[in-house]
């Protein structure tokens, strides 16, 4: 039956305005600088979290001194502070007015009167557990930490301080020096602790991403009659230094050196071990050097002095800078000595850039590469193609491989004493095996082992058959037998 009226179906649904598709965002070319990179990756360079970050400073630091020292073969004397620094003292640091909470319920923290009554009430049955338990001689767990405030709890900060007795820094570098990512004075081929320009600079990125603090640096050099004072951040986007203020001061003592200060978030309660287990690991490798650590609490019972002294005075050989070997180059790095070179033509060129390749052997090398090439042709002139033919001859060819003179071994001696004074061992022995060369680079392996003591840290590998002790965390291996070790155990071995 038709009725009358509209034709639509009253159960048909309304047309709803159609919507405009929205165009995609066109993808812009972005660039990032390398400061810029290092603060978004942090994590590459060892400041993972607050307690690894305040770990990797110090270690940072304490290695930037001792190549200083080392470089002008000075004894090493390196003083490093950690001190802990307030909520309060903090905030009147960056001016800030410290202020009470208005809304309780806005924190993380917050926890309602009838959840807090029944926190406590749990905490009180398990303490009274605890007591039954401990006066029937039953063994007691210590009691986990309370998950019913699950706020992260307020930052940490401290203020390191690392002074030495190294080289210095000339007054005109130390912005660049500190305040430019991938910028420093060990990029040539020579043995440092260090290698990309990180360090230092990695501790100033992580204290403008957790206080906002500049970084803080004294420096003089031999017979400078003033003291460099220098007070800087970094721009990460541009990567240059931000200097708040650079002027030199009077050096009336005539004090050599470099002091560094930096105000960062930490976590010295997780790190604490890390951090002197750190320190005494120096010390064992570095007999010559002297340190002397500070940890500075709110409260004076927390306070921590230790001083490594120093055991001999003999130091190894101040590493030299070395070149290259012919095996070790790639097409960017000949490239790059090429332009680089003050050598005219090929021949002096591959008898002066390069280890192991004297004027006879570079003239075979030469009249192996083809009738394009010449003794006497100009190194500038060189071709795409030839600068090919160069490397492809380089890996093919037979040469002697690099003596090691460029190292800088601790040496059996210092390694001996160095565990002698740290660990009093019952025995000791140590091991310096001669240069080794992969890919054209220049190694030398040490060692050392030592039976008894008073510290455990590591053990040789997952082959020795090592037992935990009930109730404690040293690993101690029973069966000496399997490794014709003639000692009754226990017996701790430290590698």
């Amino acid at each position: 039956m038709e009725t009358g009226g509209s034709s639509e179906s009253p159960i048909e649904p309304k047309k709803t305005k159609s919507k405009t598709a929205r165009k995609p965002k066109e993808n812009l070319l972005k660039q990032k600088s390398p400061a810029e990179f290092f603060a978004e990756n942090k994590n590459i360079a060892g400041f993972d979290n607050p307690g690894k970050s305040l770990y990797t400073t110090v270690r940072e630091l304490v290695e930037n001194s001792l190549d200083s020292a080392e470089s002008i073969s000075e004894l090493p004397e390196v003083e490093i502070t950690i001190e802990e620094i307030g909520k309060s003292k903090f905030n009147s640091m960056i001016g800030l007015v410290d202020r009470e909470r208005i809304d309780e319920e806005l924190y993380d923290d917050f926890e309602t009167a009838k959840a807090r009554e029944k926190r406590l009430a749990k905490e009180a049955r398990t303490q009274e557990l605890h007591a039954k338990n401990a006066a029937l001689g039953k063994k007691v767990k210590e009691p986990q930490a309370s998950k019913g405030m699950k706020g992260r709890g307020e930052a940490s900060f401290y203020r390191v301080t690392c002074k030495d007795n190294g080289r210095g820094m000339p007054h005109d570098d130390i912005p660049n020096m500190f305040g430019r990512v991938l910028s420093g004075t060990k990029y040539g081929l020579k043995q440092t602790r260090g290698k990309f320009g990180l360090g230092a600079k990695m501790a100033l990125i992580w204290s403008k991403m957790s206080t906002g603090l500049p970084i803080e640096i004294s420096s003089s050099m031999k017979g400078q009659s003033y003291i460099s004072f220098c007070r800087l951040d970094i721009d990460i986007h541009r990567n240059i230094p931000h200097i708040h203020l650079h002027e030199k001061r009077d050096n009336k003592e005539r004090w050599r050196g470099a002091e560094i200060q930096v105000v960062i978030e930490g976590n010295w309660t997780t790190y604490r071990s890390k951090i002197l287990h750190y320190m005494r690991q120096m010390a064992v490798i570095t007999p010559y050097a002297q340190f002397l650590f500070k940890f500075v609490s709110d409260t004076s019972d927390k306070n921590v002095t230790i001083r490594f002294a120093r055991r001999t005075d003999i130091m190894p050989p101040v590493p030299i800078e070395t070149k290259y070997h012919p095996s070790a180059v790639d097409l960017l790095l000949i490239k790059r000595l090429i332009s680089e070179t003050s050598r005219e033509n090929l021949l002096q060129f591959l008898q002066h850039e390069f280890v192991n390749i004297g004027k006879s052997y570079a003239e075979r090398l030469i009249g192996e590469m083809g009738p394009d090439f010449s003794p006497k042709m100009a190194v500038k002139s060189l071709t795409s193609q030839q600068i090919v033919r160069i490397h492809q001859l380089f890996r093919q060819a037979k040469f002697d491989d690099p003596s090691g003179d460029c190292l800088s071994p601790a040496g059996e001696y210092n390694l001996r004493l160095g565990i002698i004074k740290e660990l009093h061992p019952d025995m000791v022995a140590t091991y310096s095996g001669s240069a080794q060369v992969f890919e054209g680079h220049p190694f030398m392996v040490e060692a050392g082992v030592s039976i008894g003591g008073k510290d455990v840290k590591q053990f040789a590998g997952d082959t020795l058959q090592i037992e935990k002790k009930k109730g404690k965390q040293e690993g101690t291996i029973h069966h000496f037998g399997l490794y014709y070790v003639a000692l009754e155990p226990p017996t701790f071995l430290h590698f």
